[in-house]
């Protein structure tokens, strides 16, 4: 039976700048989420030596330089156990031209355009999958990446229309042992607010940790 205690959350943040107060509200305000908000270069030291006790990570990082030897070798042990990993916006742009890092999200060509402020109307790919279900299509004001759409070998959960837009928006798949939830929204404040997508990260982070 899946623990009732809070997901202990680790969530990665480095190589790109966001709305601090508005971001670390957001996972304040997550039911069921306890957030450890830090940098990749944290994450990779651990310091504290708790990395192995998260139940999720939330990679929001979006370095572009080759990792360090640090961070390469605690990305190199991700999936070993069933810690759930997500990828949020442009954390699944981070270290773009690493083989690894594309086939964990789930995009083997990651190059993207991207565009700010735009109208995405969201449609449920999945209605049934834990993440989307009693979820019904929205529209919302988000940044959005022009790139490839996710490989053939994830389940895709939420998709667009939109033109300037890869088609799916959200989508699971498993790397190794772990399960990985990958969700391209989620660039500001305004999106941050929003109700639909704070439920889909969410219940994604649940979903990746065993919980739903």
């Amino acid at each position: 039976m899946p623990s009732t205690d809070p997901v202990m959350t680790a969530v990665i943040t480095g190589g790109h700048n966001f709305d601090v107060p508005a971001f670390t509200n957001l996972f304040r305000t997550l039911p069921g989420i306890d957030a450890y908000p830090q940098s990749l270069e944290n994450f990779a030291a651990d310091f504290a030596g708790v990395r192995d006790e998260y139940d999720a990570l939330v990679f929001y990082n979006m370095h572009r330089e080759p990792p360090t030897d640090a961070a390469r070798a605690a990305i190199e042990a991700l999936g070993a156990g069933k810690q759930g990993l997500v990828f949020l916006h442009h954390g699944l742009l981070a270290f773009r031209h690493w083989p690894l890092m594309s086939e964990i999200v789930g995009i083997r060509d990651r190059s993207s355009k991207p565009y700010n402020g735009e109208k995405v109307s969201v449609q449920i790919a999945d209605p049934d999958h834990p993440i989307t279900r009693d979820l019904v299509p929205w529209q919302i004001t988000d940044e959005t990446y022009d790139m490839d759409d996710a490989d053939q070998d994830c389940h895709v959960l939420l998709t667009t229309d939109h033109p300037l837009s890869l088609t799916s928006l959200a989508w699971t798949r498993a790397h190794r042992q772990a399960n990985v939830f990958v969700l391209a929204s989620g660039h500001g404040k305004e999106t941050y607010a929003d109700e639909s997508f704070r439920t889909v990260l969410q219940r994604g982070i649940l979903w990746s940790a065993g919980r739903i």
